[in-house]
């Protein structure tokens, strides 16, 4: 058991488990971290109006951007199979609605040796529709390590793409090539 926001913070790094180093998932780690409840439940016994605390907080970040604010997620009864009904939760980790499209990184002419750049650590990146190429572009300069001076170039298929351009145009206008399934 773990703080939540460590466990985030150590997935923004890593994708393994930070006791036994095990792969927890290749590209999308916090898929698999669930809420302890009865741990939780404790901690807001133990301490004083933390709940109350940690509810407003929640609502006071949503408030602030404009965003909606979550419903909590209430258990949902399953039919007993013997004994005393069970409670089934979904996962803990929600991606918003505004983080909408994944693109795949990959570096063509890394295998030629065109250069001395630092790898990317993940090839997927999950970001908003609203994204400029302008945006993918400085993202990869920032975490390859990127000479001011060197060139780059994003194509999507056979399509060189354009700085002003927004992911989700690109997927309305190249369409289904785009999308890649799996």
């Amino acid at each position: 058991t773990v703080c939540k926001s460590c466990i985030v913070r150590h997935f923004y790094y890593s994708n393994r488990c930070p006791k036994c180093n095990i792969v927890v998932h290749q590209t999308q780690p916090l898929y698999n971290i669930r809420l302890d409840r009865q741990l939780q439940d404790i901690v807001y016994k133990l301490v004083v109006n933390l709940e109350e605390r940690e509810k407003k907080q929640m609502h006071d970040f949503y408030k602030e951007r404009g965003l909606e604010v979550p419903k909590p997620a209430v258990p949902q009864p399953v039919p007993p199979s013997r004994g005393r009904p069970r409670k089934v939760l979904g996962s803990v980790f929600r991606i918003p609605p505004e983080l909408d499209i994944s693109i795949l990184l990959e570096f063509i002419g890394a295998n030629e040796g065109t250069g001395n750049f630092k790898p990317l650590e993940k090839k997927f990146v999950r970001v908003s529709g609203e994204a400029t190429i302008g945006h993918v572009e400085k993202f990869l300069r920032r975490k390859m390590d990127l000479d001011p001076a060197c060139q780059v170039d994003i194509i999507c298929g056979d399509h060189l793409l354009e700085h002003y351009q927004t992911l989700r145009e690109i997927r309305q206008v190249i369409g289904e090539s785009a999308v890649q399934v799996g």
